[in-house]
């Protein structure tokens, strides 16, 4: 069995899918997609299952990994885990946007311009406020403002077109607390500072003029988190911090409504979606989607307590919760085990 792990352009992208692998002792290759060489490389190997860790850090590599991964998927036919449909979601605000309107999603109202005429046209028409608004990468709340204001939205839109781009964090996220042991360890740690910089200054380089992303400001105190990877379910709050859940890394654990599941489940099985989060917020009784990713992050071990127990819910008949820890190795295991079932693959 070919497995190929293919890492973007952040030279430890594939360790986690790696120690899976080592875990259940089975035979891999890494390939750089973002290598000249690419193509070859992957043909030359013959796999019959890709292992994907989409960039989600700058556009250009973001386009770069989704074009090629379309090329291996769609015209040489080779099985990706997640499933494309999902990497083309990843990161891409402005793409998720779009699907979730054309099929009908519940979602935040969001308007895209790329024009500027048309954005002070919108600026001027505008009544309501606070709105929020987005780069179309940006992970944990790194491009996402709160504008409180009609003169706040005038200003975000002129120096997005006009000045020096759309706002984003360009550095680390002073919101995640331990900052004074993150910093000790990279000191002691040269290779990780360095790659920590790397990422820095591609953020910094990269710079949204081009177009913004506005979208209509839901009230909230909390949005959930459900993650569904196979037959596995989990979720947990994020919790307000200031104005933002995304990147506040505050979280309440405990036994989501099964209509939530419920939601999620016909959800993803309509549209193929069986290894993602799902971020979204309950408003005047609706679910409202925000975010879909296939690849998160996970600042606990685990994605789920209840009543202060760790595990996951699955669906035979009805829901029902199992205890246990299946969320090890940032879900990478758990992936891997359910890409090995979904494709028929023994070791």
């Amino acid at each position: 069995m070919n497995i190929v792990i293919l890492k973007n352009e952040l030279p430890d992208s594939s360790k986690k899918w790696e120690a899976s692998c080592k875990r259940k002792e089975i035979n891999y290759s890494v390939v750089d997609l973002t290598a000249f060489d690419w193509f070859e490389r992957i043909i030359t190997i013959k796999p019959e299952l890709l292992l994907l860790k989409p960039s989600g850090l700058t556009a250009p590599y973001k386009e770069l990994y989704d074009e090629r991964l379309r090329i291996l998927v769609e015209e040489c036919g080779i099985n990706c885990y997640p499933s494309l449909k999902s990497v083309l979601l990843y990161e891409n605000k402005r793409f998720l946007s779009f699907w979730l309107k054309a099929n009908q999603v519940s979602h935040p109202e969001t308007y895209i311009f790329y024009k500027e005429s048309e954005a002070n046209k919108f600026s001027e028409q505008r009544v309501s406020f606070p709105v929020v608004a987005k780069t179309n990468i940006g992970a944990s709340g790194s491009g996402v403002s709160i504008l409180e204001t009609k003169n706040d939205l005038e200003q975000y839109i002129t120096n997005t077109f006009s000045g020096k781009g759309a706002s984003k964090r360009k550095g680390p996220n002073l919101k995640k607390g331990g900052l004074l042991k993150r910093g000790l360890k990279l000191v002691f740690n040269p290779q990780q500072l360095k790659n920590k910089i790397e990422v820095y200054e591609a953020r910094a380089a990269d710079i949204q003029k081009e177009f913004i992303l506005i979208q209509e400001f839901i009230p909230h105190s909390f949005e959930w988190r459900v993650v569904r990877i196979g037959d596995s379910y989990f979720a947990h709050k994020k919790l307000l911090q200031g104005n933002k859940t995304s990147g506040s890394l505050q979280k309440s654990y405990e036994n989501p409504p099964l209509e939530l599941l419920d939601y999620i489940k016909e959800l993803t099985d309509k549209h193929d979606l069986d290894s993602v989060a799902i971020d979204l917020f309950s408003h005047n009784k609706k679910y409202l989607i925000n975010e879909i990713q296939c690849i998160f992050g996970q600042s606990d071990s685990y994605q789920m307590k209840v009543d202060g127990v760790i595990g996951r819910y699955i669906y035979t008949d009805t829901w029902e919760f199992e205890k246990g820890d299946f969320n090890n190795n940032e879900n990478y295991d758990l992936r891997l085990s359910h890409a090995l079932l979904k494709y028929n693959t023994k070791k």
